[in-house]
């Protein structure tokens, strides 16, 4: 039977951990985990400082250490949290990093816009990005 977008959203984040924006703020400030930004290029105009930005559609490539694409940041040894606007495209992307063998994965809750109203820092681009 198929399945919605939001059926497959909410399997996807009960199988990987969720944790709070404070929860990723004080593990990201304390160099305990890689913050992943999976929005699109077009979102980036606002972002936190320091995380990797990877578009959705480019995960996979990205975090394949064995791919041209790969980002040296994202280990499947190390922690890493991913984070989208409203936390349902990186409840996927946090499943997908899971079954290619990231261990400490988790998704913001709430992604980017939980991190902003929990009044976490970010940074803002002012002209052409």
């Amino acid at each position: 039977m198929a399945k919605t977008a939001m059926e497959m959203v909410l399997e996807a984040k009960a199988q990987v951990e969720n944790v709070s924006p404070k929860q990723a703020f004080e593990e990201f400030k304390a160099s305990k985990a890689v913050l992943l930004d999976v929005r699109e290029p077009v979102e980036w105009e606002s972002h936190i400082e320091g995380a990797v930005q990877v578009p959705r559609g480019l995960l996979e490539f990205a975090a394949d250490p064995t791919s041209p694409r790969h980002k040296a940041e994202l280990d499947p040894a190390s922690r890493v949290i991913v984070f989208c606007r409203s936390g349902a495209r990186s409840s996927l992307a946090a499943y997908t990093l899971k079954t290619m063998g990231f261990e400490k994965v988790a998704n913001l809750d709430g992604g980017f816009n939980a991190w902003k109203e929990a009044g976490l820092p970010i940074s803002e681009h002012h002209g052409d990005i």
